[in-house]
């Protein structure tokens, strides 16, 4: 009997393709690592200056380090089968070749003093923010200033920021700390002029600044009118200065540092009403650490004996006081108040007994010497709800 069952044609099919990727590159790591610990197929020694010797293939040392690539590519150590690595410790050394074989890295209290440099001269910069990473895990009061020092030799941008901060936040802890009295006077300077600096007091400020001074009397005593010029004196208690301040000697034998005691007694024993009110110099005004600093700032308004003001007065929370400013230049009743870029202030409208108006005049708080200027004009005139 015959098979009547069709047996299908066979299709047309497309070449064949199968890509397989190794999913771990670790064994090949650990051969390599084998051949440089048997010194098998190595074309490279590195000797550094106390003499150590490290073996290693130039092929796989170009591949991780952007130093070595130009070393064996670009430079004459290309043809050489030794070469000496000037300024890096041998131990630095043996550990960062471990870790372009091996992708792993043990960094410790005791060796990263020494990794970070070498890290950094060899352009491992995987190494080099670890070290970073490390470094500030550990900062402290006793430590940080080296750790800035550190920071800025080997340009560890986000190391340096976040040690100034913490300096900057922890002044008191670390004002008494040895390291403090090592700063240099460029250090001293812009650590003291920061509005960011953190303290309980402006006394504690003054009386670092003494101390730093006097551990190096004479090669440091021609910078105290230089920081006095950012130490806050006016901000001090009356009490404190006659107390402390006054009858400082350093102080005594210099005579543009008298002139900043003087303006501090000046500021403290005025009247109220007697005060410029916005501070007109860095002495007098409040640091601000965290953020901008705030002030309650009213313009204008209705008298007791119902006149109307021309009066800008301001309240500064951080000395519980206020102030006198400058005079507006029509006195105005129910005027807006706005605020631009927490540096001008912006008075709109308002009215006097006689008619409202359309007038914008502006306070620059930044100014030494501020005072309301006219700006232009609002299409129409306005004037605030008044209950």
């Amino acid at each position: 009997m015959q098979n009547t069952k069709q047996i299908p044609e066979p299709s047309q099919c497309e070449p064949a393709k199968y890509e397989y990727k190794k999913s771990s590159y670790a064994d090949i790591y650990d051969v390599l690592q084998s051949l440089r610990r048997d010194e098998v197929l190595c074309d490279i020694k590195l000797e550094t200056d106390n003499g150590g010797v490290i073996f290693g293939h130039k092929v796989v040392l170009a591949s991780a380090s952007p130093y070595f690539h130009a070393m064996f590519t670009n430079f004459s150590e290309k043809n050489q089968d030794l070469v000496t690595i000037r300024q890096l410790d041998y131990s630095a050394l043996q550990l960062l070749i471990d870790f372009i074989y091996s992708g792993k890295i043990s960094i410790t209290e005791t060796n990263v003093q020494i990794l970070l440099p070498a890290s950094n001269l060899l352009q491992l910069q995987e190494v080099k923010n670890a070290c970073c990473d490390f470094l500030q895990a550990q900062l402290c009061p006793t430590n940080v200033i080296g750790i800035n020092d550190l920071a800025d030799l080997h340009s560890c941008t986000t190391l340096l920021t976040s040690s100034e901060f913490y300096i900057q936040q922890h002044y008191l802890d670390v004002v008494e700390e040895e390291e403090f009295l090592s700063l240099s006077s460029e250090q001293m300077v812009k650590l003291i002029s920061s509005d960011e600096l953190t303290a309980s007091s402006e006394e504690k400020i003054f009386e670092s600044v003494i101390r730093w001074v006097k551990h190096d009397l004479d090669s440091r005593k021609q910078m105290l009118p230089q920081l006095m010029e950012h130490v806050r004196l006016p901000l001090t208690s009356k009490d404190y200065i006659l107390k402390n301040v006054v009858d400082e000697p350093l102080l005594l034998n210099c005579s543009k540092c008298k002139d900043y005691v003087f303006e501090a007694l000046r500021f403290r024993l005025l009247k109220s009403e007697e005060l410029i009110t916005i501070p007109h110099n860095i002495r007098t005004k409040p640091r601000q650490p965290g953020g901008t600093h705030k002030v309650i700032l009213v313009a204008g308004g209705l008298g007791i004996n119902h006149s109307i003001l021309n009066s800008t007065e301001w309240y500064d929370p951080k000395i519980n006081k206020w102030q006198y400013g400058p005079k507006m230049i029509t006195p105005s009743l129910g005027g807006g108040l706005a605020v631009v870029n927490d540096n001008c202030l912006l008075y709109l409208g308002g009215r006097n007994t006689e008619s409202i108006f359309q007038s914008v005049h502006g306070l620059d708080l930044t100014s030494e010497s501020p005072r309301w200027k006219p700006t232009y004009d609002m299409l129409v005139a306005v004037m605030a709800n008044i209950f």
